[in-house]
């Protein structure tokens, strides 16, 4: 017998120190189950969100509620699978944990499986499996009220009799039974046996009658790694069968066994295969035939089989014609919603940070630090702020989707058009939830089995416009695009938001057919997807997906977005031209002696110049004098020319200028060259760096930020008086922000999740020459119809 790897982690070893830290209680169970609900419940939400050591699969745990302090339970909810044979990254994890193989989390000390209580016989399949591991186990039976929906009586006393555990029935949607779960798991964890005593015998815990042959050949394997590894935490004959079984079990895990065990695995395989036992398919019939004893006798049909509710919900949501139509509608409805209903509270915020620039303003002399605390910091992240409540929206109706079931709906629609231009029905979910972040939306893609189809949907998810392409398009769209009203109910800035979104996935389309037929070829396998009952959204949890997603956001504004802006202020204040302030000031003066020529004494001539540079309230006689408004308006003027020749003159004027023949084709000019530049690091750092570049509004001014800086665009001049942000110019760059790749944490996650650097500079390069080439298009194009 050869020894055994002692680098290796062997399946279902011990921890180093069972008695340290807290107890931990695996919650595992198929997709669709409402797992995550009964997680939320047990921890009340607070949760705690990572990475698995070594790979890139979320890690998420949170503190039961109620234990006592002496004795934490923390509850690690793992990805949800059909079974121990993993098909995905995520599922791998989940049978990783289980059999102990990952050195960072502890064998638990209880495993709760949540079943589906609808689709009850599917369900046990991995239940079966898992708690064949000998773990105590307890079956939390879920979505109980579902089942007496679609007419579906379960004998609980029963089914907990036949499985050897405990079955508490629940409906964690409306908290009815977590308590009873909660006690259960605080008296099963909080006894000392799971780490100390050796699992119950196998033969306790066996719902696969195989045929004798088949049964040596797994006991004989059990045996080996009893003897290799005599400090499983797990029952071995499971794991054995699995081995025996499992095509990818020995691949997947090999560095977990040594060599020994693969040749005994193939030996038992070949001795199985001369007696004509399918050693692929015998164990899994066999399994499937003892369920089906265990559903008729502890489940009675209460009402006659016919479609069920979802049935004949999705006979119109999933047709060809109307759910496509529906689908169409719902997704032009929320960008009208995130237009119509965000405006009070993005007035309201507007005005918070108006009045907190203001105060801090008052609070010091004029000078480089007033300076950058108004306008740098507070205008900087204050215009970026006031976009929180679009975000929200956006989340929202995001989180509603999933929480009802829709969006697996939405995945089938989509199916038959992905299929066509080679994309896997599974990466719409990736590509839809790049609508609020690339960054999520590429980590949803471990979920794809076929690598090359993961890599191309890797590749063209971030052309799905993310959350932070928003304010750039609002901004852009208030600024230049008619608020006009076409089609009756919808407005032509929600529509052109619309044709932003559309755009962006038009091209995804052709670009993954382009690589499907060239880079990556390959087969693109048949979806095969459960369609989830239909749930009420729980609205706390909703709320609680909303605000998690929107906390990213905020967490950039107050970090990558402040330092980018301190550092923009800087580049756009420094280097300062010593002649600039004298020149602006003579001619300041000379305007307003001019007007006045009355005045002579130097002090009268500095009191008229400030009274004319305060905005007299509107009902005052100086607000209606001719004299004193046009004097005004050349004052504004000479501002507006100190503004400009100070930015000209600072860096980032110079690397402006450095890159406008570039951009130039595009219909942009070097401040916006500017704003392109300081994006790459995230892209709704465009909007406040326009609010640095061109000063935006004083913070006593009643505009809101979004008006203000629309205002302000709109007031932009060419040397020859044209304007600078026309329709053209403004539908221009927003199709260069739809591809172009301004976000260097996507950079970051697609080379974690690719392990390499080529892909996404790869990416890089090529959303890159997107933009600019559609750009191109859509500026020359325009100027060629007469657009611009």
């Amino acid at each position: 017998m050869s020894t055994p790897n002692p680098a290796a982690t062997p399946a279902g070893s011990p921890p180093t120190d069972p008695a340290v830290g807290p107890l931990y209680v695996a919650l595992t169970g198929n997709p669709n189950c409402g797992k995550t609900t009964v997680f939320n419940a047990l921890t009340g939400l607070r949760a705690k969100v990572g990475n698995y050591a070594g790979v890139t699969v979320e890690r998420k745990e949170g503190q039961l509620k109620n234990a006592p302090a002496a004795t934490p339970i923390t509850i690690l909810d793992l990805p949800g699978t059909y079974s121990l044979s993993p098909k995905s990254l995520d599922e791998q994890i989940s049978r990783d944990v289980l059999f102990h193989r990952l050195p960072d989390v502890p064998p638990p000390a209880l495993v709760v499986v949540v079943v589906d209580a609808s689709n009850l016989e599917r369900n046990l399949y991995y239940a079966t499996q898992v708690l064949e591991l000998g773990y105590p186990t307890l079956v939390a039976l879920n979505m109980m009220d579902v089942a007496a929906e679609n007419g579906h009586e379960i004998d609980t006393a029963g089914l907990s009799t036949r499985l050897g555990v405990p079955v508490l029935p629940l409906v964690a949607s409306a908290h009815e039974g977590i308590d009873a779960l909660r006690t259960a798991i605080l008296r099963t964890a909080s006894t000392p046996a799971p780490n100390s005593a050796p699992p119950p015998a196998p033969a306790t815990r066996n719902f696969c009658t195989l045929p004798p042959l088949f049964t040596r050949a797994v006991s004989d394997l059990a045996a080996r790694l009893d003897n290799l590894f005599p400090h499983h935490r797990t029952a071995t004959p499971p794991e054995a069968l699995l081995l025996l079984t499992d095509d990818q079990a020995l691949l997947s895990a090999g560095a977990h066994y040594p060599a020994e065990i693969r040749t005994a695995v193939e030996q038992a395989r070949a001795q199985l295969t001369a007696a004509g036992i399918d050693w692929r398919t015998t164990a899994i019939e066999a399994r499937y035939a003892r369920l089906g004893e265990i559903h008729a006798a502890t489940v009675h049909e209460t009402a006659p089989a016919g479609p069920s509710l979802s049935d004949r919900i999705d006979g119109i949501l999933t047709h060809k014609i109307w759910g496509l139509l529906i689908f169409v509608v719902l997704m032009a409805l929320m960008f009208q919603s995130i237009f119509t209903f965000a405006k009070i509270p993005m007035d309201f915020l507007s005005a918070v940070v108006d009045r907190i620039g203001a105060f801090v303003g008052s609070l010091m002399a004029e000078g480089p630090l007033n300076d950058l605390l108004v306008n740098g910091v507070i205008k900087g992240v204050g215009a970026v702020v006031v976009f929180l409540p679009q975000i929200l929206l956006l989340f929202l109706f995001i989180s509603l989707l999933e929480d009802t079931g829709y969006m697996s709906r939405a995945a089938f629609l989509m199916d038959r058009l992905m299929s066509r231009v080679g994309l896997h029905g599974k990466s719409f979910i990736p590509m839809l939830s790049s609508f609020a972040c690339a960054i999520p939306g590429i980590m949803a893609t471990r979920t794809i089995e076929s690598p090359k189809d993961r890599l191309v949907t890797i590749l063209v998810a971030p052309l799905m416009s993310c959350s932070a392409r928003l304010p750039v398009y609002t901004v852009l769209i208030a600024a230049c695009i008619p608020d006009i009203r076409v089609l009756g109910f919808f407005k032509l800035t929600g529509l052109t938001m619309l044709a932003m979104y559309l755009l962006g996935i038009v091209v995804a389309l052709l670009m993954a057919w382009l690589f499907k037929k060239t880079l990556l070829k390959g087969e693109t396998p048949i979806l095969i997807m459960e369609l989830p009952p239909y749930k009420r959204p729980v609205l706390y949890v909703t709320l609680r997906h909303m605000w998690d997603r929107s906390k990213l956001f905020l967490r950039r504004a107050g970090t990558v977005i402040l330092g980018i802006n301190i550092l923009l202020w800087a580049l756009a204040t420094y280097p300062k031209d010593p002649t600039l302030a004298e020149k602006s000031f003579r001619a300041r003066n000379a305007v307003v002696q001019e007007a006045f020529p009355a005045i002579t004494s130097t002090a009268d001539l500095a009191l008229k110049l400030a009274a004319l540079q305060t905005p007299p309230p509107a009902d005052s006689p100086a607000a209606t004098n001719s004299v004193e408004t046009a004097v005004r308006e050349k004052l504004e003027l000479i501002d507006r020319e100190e503004q400009g020749a100070k930015l000209r003159h600072s860096f980032a004027g110079r690397l402006g200028r450095l890159i406008e023949p570039a951009i130039a084709p595009l219909g942009f000019d070097w401040k916006m060259g500017i704003g392109i530049v300081a994006s790459f690091a995230a892209r709704e750092v465009f909007v406040s760096t326009m609010s640095i570049v061109y000063n935006v509004g004083d913070f006593d001014k009643s505009d809101t930020a979004t008006s203000s800086l629309a205002k302000e665009l709109q007031a932009q001049r060419h040397p020859d008086g044209t304007p600078v942000y026309t329709t053209l110019v403004a539908v221009s760059l927003m199709v260069f922000y739809v591809f172009a790749l301004q976000c260097v944490s996507t950079v970051a996650v697609v080379r974690r999740e690719t392990n390499s650097w080529k892909w996404p500079l790869f990416q890089w390069a090529y959303m890159g020459a997107l933009a600019w080439l559609l750009a191109f298009l859509t500026y020359q194009g325009g100027r060629l119809l007469g657009l611009g």
